[in-house]
Parts: structure tokens; C-alpha cells; sequence
């Protein structure tokens, strides 16, 4: 479920600034409990104030019980504090997490419909902010603000020691300064490396069979192994510089604290301050310091989470929350009119003008119908079928279903009648069961089978180990191509949808998947289904009653089957 803070309808662009707009209330706790946390961090040095100007001059054994007293009780309210404080920054990610993943996911999934990938990926940007939140980094940088109240302590203790105080916290800055200078640069390459090693990768794993048939797999490996390098160079530069830094200003602040005791102790011999001043005004320096030092230490993940957040933004700027008004379940009622689709262009492409990869189309379609769409290799058979099952928009034109325009639908509501076969097959980690049923929580055992048998692979499943009930995942045994296509056919008859649309659906069948495809068309048919079938062998297109003729994205022909088959014959023999 999205969360109703976000639900604020198309016009707001920047839903992860809406999110944390969301958590507003957590950050001002955190920020209260990081004040009384600050504060309660000069109970150290109050306490050692008091022991070496009181209780030694005092010689008060009673004072100093009552002082230890105060001082633990105070300690236990700081540690209660803390633990509350990263409690709630945890939970805030963990809730941030909960509000973004639904949107980050499905608009992730969305991309691969315009066969679109961003350079990170926004799912692991969402997992480091939510670490992030939760890490010492962004605690240093709540205690940051505290920096010049302990540095106006030490003023007040000593002038002489707020300078010498100021000047080791103005040169601790500078080298902070430094080290996001001469970092960020190296370690954005490394990421932009790292992301690209990491699609390499998968690739690789994608192609497995290809590369190890061709003998590419040195080649590739030192391709990959190139691109890994550069990024760990890159990581390598970046840090070693962030840990120059990182040391730099840890020695800082243990000179400074050294410095303080030894300009303190000057002090108390011209008696300008007490000895416990000493004490106390060298640990409230290098508290002071502290958090400066923790964000320099921390400055990678800093760094890491920003470029995380900026590329998570940009993912979800378009994105619209609100849904759709649920329209009633379509009839089949499919009526295409002057599609018009573009090819996905580059900046190259652009100079040249648009390329048409369908163009004019205009035809209907009502329940029972069965429609084969023929025509030579990239005529755009398959184009059609993406932008009928709405996984393409159309730049012109309009495809409506039951008088609806398909963007007019809700796409989950939409999509429980639509059935999909594409040419590449994959099915997703999870069971053979649950693959069919599209991983309805709630889908029932008779459904799923009446799916199976519809596209004829019931026996087949059944003769698995474990049924049904066979994982389909990475480290099992995979089914053969036939075997996943025929599997695929059935999740794409689940429920029997009003519109089903096979893309070249036999390509990897044999003779025995190719006569259960035609079992299946008749009976979705019989049903009121619409089944669009994107044609390469003629035995696809048995068992349908039209014909769309498709010849370089346009409409060379459509009508009755046996007409246009009547008129291609008349071609070929005259």
C-alpha cells in the first residue's frame, strides 16, 4: 500500500521530498532528544569541574557520593537517549522504505517497457537511504549544530582557550572542505563504474550459453575485469584520500585536546583558572570536534546516500499516485484507430527524424473474434503486440477497450484481462504454481489448473518432481524452452482474459505444444475472449477467424481469414 501523505494526486513531481515531509514529526523528535543529548554530553566534564574544585578543596566524601549520584542518573537519561534517537531514525527508514519500494519497484518494472534502464538502480538507492538513516553518519550531522555551543562553553571558561579551541575547529573544517573537494569526484566514478560492471554482469548471465559456445568467456572476463578495475581505482583514490583526512582530523582534535590541557595548565599557574577548568574545557573541545570528525569519517556513505537521493528523485519525479476510476470488467470490445507508433529514439536518431514502426492502423475486434497477424520479419508484429496490451502508449491514434482508451484503466485492474505471451519467455523466482496464477495471494488450486490444462501442459507439470509445486530459481534444474513457453501460455490464459495476445507462440514448440496451442485458442474463443496471435509458421493461425496483414508498420490488409487467404492465393498464382 502506498502511504496517504503521498496520495496527493499528479501534479506533485518530487515524492521522496514528500516522503520525508511525511516523517517530519521524527525528525523533529530526533532533533530534541539529539538537543538533550548535547546537552547532557557536559555532564563529563561539569562532573570533573566539581571533583577537582569541590570535592578535593572540600575534602567531602558525601558531596562526592551525591555528585556520583547525579552524574549516573544523568549518564543513564543520555544512553536512554540515544537509544530512542537511533530507534527512531531506523524506524524512519525502515517506514520510508515502506512508503517509496511499492513506486520505486513497479516504476523500475515500467522501464523495461520502453526497453529503458537507468544507470543506478533506484531499488538499491532506496536501501541505502534507508541505511542511511539509521547510520552514525547522519547522527554526526544532527550533532553538527551542537559544534559552536561547546566552543561559547570553552569561551566561557577561558577566552584564551575558545581560541585556541576556534582554531583547531576552523582548521578541522577546512580539511572537511578538502576532503569533499578531492573526493567526490573519484567517487563518483567509482559508482558510475561500479554500475556499470554490475550490468555488464548480468548480461554476461543472461548470454552464459552464448559466450561459452563462442568461446568469449576470456575476452569478456577481461572486459569485465577492466571495467572493474577502474572502479576499484577510482573507489582506491577516493579513499585513500577520505582516510588522509579521516586521520588528519582525529590527530586534530587529540592535539587540540593536548594543546587545551597544556595552555589550561599555563592558565591555572598564573591562577586565571581553576585545575579542574583544565579538565573540563579539554573535553568539551574535543566534543566539540567530534561530530566533524565522525562526518569526515563517515563522509563516504555521506556521499553515497546524497548521489543515492538524487538518482532516486529523479526516478520518481513523474511518477502519479492516483489511480484511475475503477471502470466495470471489459466485455473484449477492442477498436484500434490511426495507431501511430515511433521507434524509440536516441540523440543520434534525432537528427535524422523519427522512424515509423507502425503507422495508420485501424481495425475492431469484438468478443470470440480471433485475430492473426502475418506479415515478414520487422513488419512490426511484435510492436503491435506491446502497444495492444498497453505496455507501449501510441504516439498517435488510440486503442480503446470496451470505448475506453487503455492509459483510461487502472493498470492492475486492466491487466487481470489481459493475457500475454511474448516471445522471450522468462518465468520469475517462485513456483511453477505461482507463476501461473501471476502470484495472486488468494489464486485457488482449481483455477490454476483449469489454466494448465487449457494451455495442455497439465500433464507435463505433473510429471515434475514436485508438481505445481516446482521452484523455478536460480541453483534449479531449469525447464527446457519448450517447457517454459508452454508454462507461459498458461499464466497467459489464467482466468481466461477478455483479451489475449500470443507473439509468435510456437517458436519454440514442437508438434505436440503446437496442436495444444490450437486447443487453446478455440476454447478462449468459445469463451468471448478476443486472441491476437502474432503469426511466423501458419500452424499459429488455424484456429482464427481474421487476418492482419502488416508490411513495413503499415496495413497492407484486413478481414476474414478465408478471404484475404483467398486473395493472397489469386497473388501468388498470377
Amino acid at each position: 500500500m502506498v502511504d496517504r501523505s503521498l496520495r496527493q494526486g499528479p501534479q506533485e513531481g518530487d515524492l521522496l521530498r514528500q516522503a520525508i515531509r511525511a516523517n517530519r514529526a521524527a525528525f523533529v523528535a530526533v532533533g530534541i532528544f539529539s538537543f538533550a543529548i548535547n546537552i547532557l554530553m557536559l555532564t563529563g566534564p561539569v562532573f570533573m569541574l566539581q571533583v577537582y574544585d569541590r570535592v578535593l578543596t572540600s575534602r567531602s566524601v558525601p558531596t562526592l557520593v551525591a555528585l556520583c549520584l547525579l552524574v549516573l542518573a544523568l549518564f543513564l537519561f543520555m544512553a536512554l537517549f540515544d537509544f530512542i534517537r537511533v530507534r527512531v531514525l531506523s524506524r524512519m527508514g525502515y517506514r520510508l522504505d515502506q512508503q517509496l519500494a511499492p513506486l520505486t519497484f513497479r516504476n523500475w518494472v515500467a522501464q523495461g517497457l520502453a526497453g529503458r534502464r537507468e544507470m543506478g538502480r533506484p531499488l538499491a538507492d532506496l536501501s541505502t537511504l534507508r541505511s542511511f538513516l539509521g547510520s552514525p553518519a547522519l547522527i554526526g550531522l544532527f550533532d553538527l549544530p551542537w559544534v559552536p555551543i561547546y566552543l561559547a562553553v570553552v569561551f566561557i571558561l577561558h577566552t584564551q582557550l575558545g581560541l585556541l579551541a576556534l582554531g583547531g575547529a576552523a582548521i578541522v573544517t577546512v580539511l572537511a572542505i578538502a576532503n569533499e573537494l578531492l573526493t567526490r569526484k573519484p567517487l563518483e566514478r567509482s559508482m558510475a563504474m561500479e554500475a556499470s560492471e554490475n550490468r555488464l554482469a548480468e548480461q554476461s548471465l543472461r548470454n552464459a550459453d552464448t559466450i561459452v559456445a563462442m568461446g568469449m568467456m576470456t575476452n569478456v572476463g577481461r572486459h569485465w575485469i577492466d571495467a572493474r578495475n577502474l572502479g576499484a581505482s577510482s573507489a582506491q583514490t577516493g579513499g585513500e584520500r577520505a582516510e588522509v583526512f579521516a586521520a588528519s582530523s582525529k590527530s586534530i582534535r587529540m592535539i587540540l585536546q593536548s594543546a587545551i590541557l597544556a595552555l589550561g595548565a599555563l592558565l591555572a599557574i598564573e591562577q586565571q583558572i581553576s585545575a579542574g577548568m583544565i579538565v573540563a574545557a579539554s573535553i568539551i573541545a574535543g566534543r566539540a570536534l567530534a561530530p566533524v570528525d565522525q562526518v569526515v569519517g563517515q563522509w563516504r556513505q555521506i556521499l553515497k546516500a546524497r548521489h543515492s537521493w538524487r538518482r532516486l528523485k529523479e526516478h520518481l519525479r513523474d511518477t502519479v499516485t492516483d489511480k484511475p476510476i475503477r471502470l466495470p470488467a471489459p466485455e473484449g470490445r477492442l477498436a484500434v484507430r490511426n495507431l501511430v507508433k515511433y521507434a524509440p529514439t536516441t540523440e543520434a536518431d534525432r537528427a535524422e527524424g523519427r522512424r515509423v514502426i507502425l503507422g495508420r492502423l485501424d481495425f475492431d475486434l469484438a468478443p470470440g473474434d480471433g485475430l492473426g497477424v502475418i506479415g515478414p520479419s520487422a513488419s512490426g508484429k511484435s510492436s503491435l503486440a506491446r502497444v495492444l496490451i498497453g505496455a507501449w502508449s501510441p504516439d498517435s491514434g488510440v486503442i480503446r477497450m470496451d470505448g475506453a482508451s487503455l492509459d483510461q484503466w487502472d493498470r492492475d485492474e486492466l491487466g487481470k484481462h489481459i493475457g500475454y505471451l511474448p516471445q522471450t519467455v522468462d518465468l520469475l523466482a517462485g513456483t511453477i504454481g505461482q507463476n501461473i496464477a501471476r502470484f495472486e495471494p488468494e489464486a485457488s488450486d482449481e483455477a490454476i489448473i483449469a489454466a494448465a490444462q487449457l494451455a495442455g501442459v497439465h500433464e507435463m507439470i505433473l510429471r515434475l518432481p514436485e508438481g505445481y509445486g516446482s521452484r523455478v530459481d536460480f541453483g534449479v534444474k531449469p525447464l527446457s524452452g519448450g517447457q517454459i513457453q508452454r508454462i507461459a501460455l498458461a499464466r497467459a490464459v489464467y482466468r481466461t482474459p477478455r483479451l489475449v495476445v500470443l507473439d509468435e507462440p510456437n517458436s519454440n514448440l514442437d508438434a505436440e505444444g503446437d496442436a495444444a496451442l490450437t486447443k487453446a485458442i478455440e476454447p478462449l474463443r468459445e469463451a468471448g475472449s478476443v486472441v491476437v496471435v502474432m503469426a511466423h509458421r501458419p500452424s499459429a493461425i488455424v484456429a482464427v477467424n481474421k487476418l492482419l496483414m502488416l508490411h513495413d508498420g503499415g496495413q497492407a490488409e484486413f478481414g476474414d481469414k478465408t478471404e484475404i487467404m483467398r486473395k493472397m492465393t489469386r497473388v501468388a498464382a498470377g
